[in-house]
């Protein structure tokens, strides 16, 4: 069984940065993919970010080059650098793990954090 608890969402404007952090829980965390995806309102759950095997990374066209994913496995800790954030970035952003590589689609993820707002004001 694995906990999440995502942290760092807020309100920023435009051009702005925030680092969001995902705390887990579990003897294997290492082993887990971990995912990002956001939900903006009206719209469905979008993937954003992935990290699995330690290195591996993914991202979704639209935030690559601006966001980062990265995690500390001795910490269980993943984070989300986002940079240069515009308005079309604002949406509840959850953290999620799945024992397996990673994958862009979110029903492949077994576990999921309650998610964390982030607003970017134009």
């Amino acid at each position: 069984q694995v906990q999440l608890v995502e942290s760092g969402g807020g309100l920023v404007q435009a051009g702005g940065s925030l680092r969001l952090s995902c705390a887990a829980s579990g003897r294997t965390f290492s082993s887990y993919a971990m995912g990002w995806f956001r939900q903006a309102p009206g719209k469905g759950r979008e993937f954003v970010a992935s990290i699995w095997s330690g290195y591996y990374t993914d991202y979704a066209d639209s935030v690559k080059g601006r966001f980062t994913i990265s995690r500390d496995n001795a910490k269980k800790m993943v984070f989300l650098q986002m940079n240069s954030l515009n308005p079309e970035d604002t949406a509840v952003y959850s953290c999620a793990a799945r024992n397996s590589a990673g994958s862009r689609s979110p029903t492949r993820y077994d576990y999921w954090g309650q998610g964390t707002q982030v607003t970017v004001s134009s």
